[in-house]
């Protein structure tokens, strides 16, 4: 059986469709098999005119030599997909978009919007932004938690009919992302140069990032360093979460933590192929955070800019400080099924002012463990954690 029919993935095909009634251009941005594609044909499901443009296709290409011949007189929708191949097509979109009654464009792409400058610079204004990531227990349902925990959310390593082939999946994605994807971005970096530091990134995921040690492991500049780890940030496979610090007393660490974005990525860079392998190594810990985190911040539908850590030179520390609306939510994870409120969780709830903070752990209750501090079992994320909007 396919399982990847059964996976739903409404609410992004809902809030896409809104953005397309208030904006004439919407950008999805996200990882390469991510689902952008079949997010796009979800959303036009229904509409009488759509166009649809695969920008990796030789054919399409041809078609599109002159775009605004092709695409001008076109209405209703028109998806452009791998759109980063022809970045020149935005002026174009900004001409076409100001002419009355022209159709809207929805345009994939696997990289930030810093890498496709010419949106932002020339479709100010005119263009919103949709970050697809993968799978979530919205989608995939609580109860199958521990297999998108070891799996990731890419849908056909989730939906892969054995742990093997999700494993093999997840290699070939990496070897193609490194040999194929990360040049046609123009990020010319040898390859087994960024599988290493890539790989290097892995075995310090969840750590706070000390730029000199990994630039003296690599044989080169800290700001060479800077350049790999944007490069694989600004294409979603990394993510760093920034520090908080505020004038307070004790001396708060002021560089990013760095994540493999997706666990079941980070499995593959760690060769972790089953559970059992996964409980025994020594980043399970970590890996749990960084899963956990990603649940929290999707839960919330909180914004990058509104998610940070916070840690002193001391001890005390946040795994996830959210401040948004006036509002400051802390969450420590924990891999236990018994968690109990640290030190450090009553340090920064008086050092932050924060409203609470929940200690995320993998047992299967929430219930409170003082005042402000509550123990949030990660499988009730959905029930017992309401989004910020």
């Amino acid at each position: 059986m396919n399982f990847q029919v059964l996976i739903s993935r409404t609410e992004h095909v809902n809030r896409v469709r809104w953005l397309l009634t208030h904006s004439p251009v919407v950008a999805i941005l996200g990882p390469r098999q991510i689902g952008k594609s079949t997010l796009a044909r979800q959303i036009a499901q229904g509409r009488r005119n759509v166009a649809m443009f695969d920008l990796e296709r030789p054919a399409d290409l041809r078609r599109l030599e002159d775009p605004e011949r092709v695409l001008g007189p076109l209405k209703g929708l028109v998806v452009l997909d791998e759109v980063q191949r022809r970045p020149e097509i935005f002026p174009i979109l900004r001409v076409l978009v100001d002419r009355p009654r022209s159709a809207r464009f929805l345009v994939l792409g696997s990289a930030a919007p810093e890498l496709l400058a010419q949106s932002s610079e020339t479709l100010a204004g005119r263009i919103a932004f949709h970050p697809l990531g993968g799978l979530d227990l919205a989608e995939v349902t609580p109860r199958n938690l521990a297999r998108l925990w070891l799996r990731g959310g890419f849908p056909r390593s989730y939906t892969a009919p054995s742990g093997a082939a999700s494993l093999q999946w997840r290699r070939d994605f990496i070897q193609t992302f490194l040999e194929r994807d990360l040049p046609m971005l123009g990020i010319r970096t040898a390859e087994p140069t960024m599988r290493r530091f890539w790989s290097m990134l892995a075995h310090v995921h969840g750590s706070v990032l000390n730029w000199s040690e990994l630039g003296r492991s690599m044989g080169v500049s800290d700001m060479t360093v800077r350049r790999y780890l944007d490069s694989l940030s600004s294409t979603f496979v990394v993510r760093q979460l920034q520090p908080w610090f505020e004038n307070i007393s004790k001396r708060q660490v002021k560089s990013p933590k760095v994540y493999v974005s997706d666990s079941g990525l980070l499995h593959a860079l760690l060769d972790i192929e089953s559970q059992e392998q996964l409980d025994g190594h020594a980043k399970v810990g970590a890996s749990w955070e960084g899963f956990v985190i990603a649940q929290v911040v999707r839960r919330l539908g909180a914004r990058p800019e509104q998610c940070f850590f916070w840690a002193t030179h001391a001890g005390p520390e946040i795994d996830l400080l959210v401040i948004a609306g006036g509002r400051r939510l802390g969450f420590e994870v924990k891999l236990t099924t018994a968690p109990a409120a640290t030190t450090s969780a009553r340090s920064a709830l008086a050092a932050l002012g924060l409203d609470r903070i929940d200690v995320v752990h993998a047992g299967t209750e929430t219930y409170p463990l003082s005042d402000r501090i509550r123990a949030l079992a990660a499988s009730r994320i959905l029930e017992d954690l309401k989004p910020l909007g």
